[in-house]
């Protein structure tokens, strides 16, 4: 496999998944943890959003209302160790009233996602991979998640624009190529983050990685070390 002809969204789905199988995610229990996750995660790492995630629990405030009826420095406490606090939790309070005027997670599930999407949008603070996070795990709308991971894959796979176009124009690469199947836009978006966390990290481990032939940037093999991702 040459980098003239790089991996296809098809051929590069069935390889992630014969190489890690079933991912089962987003990992969360409820559609409200997701929209919370998908907005804390903004700009940090998830080990730190799991943290919040699981103080915002511990407080009782996992919940549309109780999260909204709070006062500001009590969430805002729960959700510290995900960083920049002060703006997540403007942040998230746009998106939950957001969720709350469309009358809850369900309601707003009922309605067509190419009506949710550029709502979505326009809420402050809102960009399209945490619109598509929350429409795609969240509400259950056949949206692509397109992230960094998505993108130094594909750049690395010979796909160079990948690094240096719109979102939506990587978005599209798999769209226009994978049928709008919620559960595999799921697998798939899964499947690339666990590839970026064992195999493509920002200084890729290429010694058994299971694209490593069809990878005109793998390095020489190499023993797999815990370099940030």
């Amino acid at each position: 496999m040459s980098s003239d002809h790089p991996l296809d969204a098809a051929a590069l789905y069935g390889r992630l998944f014969r190489a890690y199988g079933p991912q089962d995610w987003w990992p969360a229990e409820t559609p409200l943890e997701v929209v919370v996750g998908a907005v804390l995660t903004q700009n940090t790492a998830w080990r730190n959003v799991a943290v919040a995630i699981e103080e915002v629990k511990r407080r009782g405030l996992l919940d549309l209302e109780a999260l909204l009826g709070a006062p500001a420095a009590s969430v805002k406490e729960a959700i510290r160790s995900s960083g920049f606090y002060n703006v997540k939790y403007e942040r998230l309070r746009h998106v939950l009233t957001f969720l709350a005027e469309r009358g809850g997670l369900a309601a707003a599930a009922a309605l067509p996602g190419d009506t949710l999407r550029p709502e979505l949008l326009a809420v402050s603070g809102v960009g399209p991979e945490t619109a598509d996070s929350i429409l795609l795990y969240a509400l259950g709308k056949p949206f692509f998640v397109v992230d960094s991971y998505t993108r130094r894959l594909l750049a690395r796979l010979g796909h160079a624009w990948a690094q240096r176009c719109p979102y939506a124009e990587v978005q599209a690469w798999f769209t226009q190529q994978m049928p709008p199947d919620i559960a595999q836009y799921n697998e798939y978006h899964a499947l690339i983050v666990q590839h970026s966390k064992v195999h493509c990290l920002k200084r890729p481990a290429c010694d058994g990685c299971p694209l490593a032939d069809a990878c005109p940037a793998r390095l020489p093999l190499q023993p797999q070390t815990s370099h940030d991702v």
